[in-house]
């Protein structure tokens, strides 16, 4: 697979605890990802944060939460990107998603 040049970045914004078909989000957007043979992707976990309900999510000892905040992001092409849209707002029923552009400098592998 090659990317060079003009690119898009896909980011989600969900918690952990967030569940598509009763599994953990995060993972099963991973899984539809690698299905549709994106260039790769990779799961962030915050220690701490807020979204639109404005409740403060922590890992701090004293606050520690069971629903960190977490960002999925893949970057490929724009028409990969726009074709698994469709899909992502299916399975993100609570949360943020924003795609912006990138230049891509390199993607390569070790042969």
């Amino acid at each position: 697979m090659q990317i060079n040049g003009k690119g898009k970045i896909l980011r989600i914004y969900i918690g952990e605890t967030d569940k598509w078909a009763k599994k953990p989000l995060y993972h099963e957007l991973i899984k539809m990802f690698k299905k549709n043979d994106m260039a790769g992707a990779t799961v962030f976990r915050g220690i701490e944060g807020f979204g639109l309900n404005s409740r403060i999510k922590s890992s701090h000892i004293l606050q520690l939460s069971e629903d960190l905040p977490l960002v999925i992001e893949t970057i490929d092409t724009e028409e990969k990107i726009e074709n698994i849209l469709p899909k992502v707002k299916e399975m993100v029923k609570e949360g943020l998603v924003t795609i912006e552009n990138v230049e891509v400098i390199k993607y390569e592998a070790e042969k």
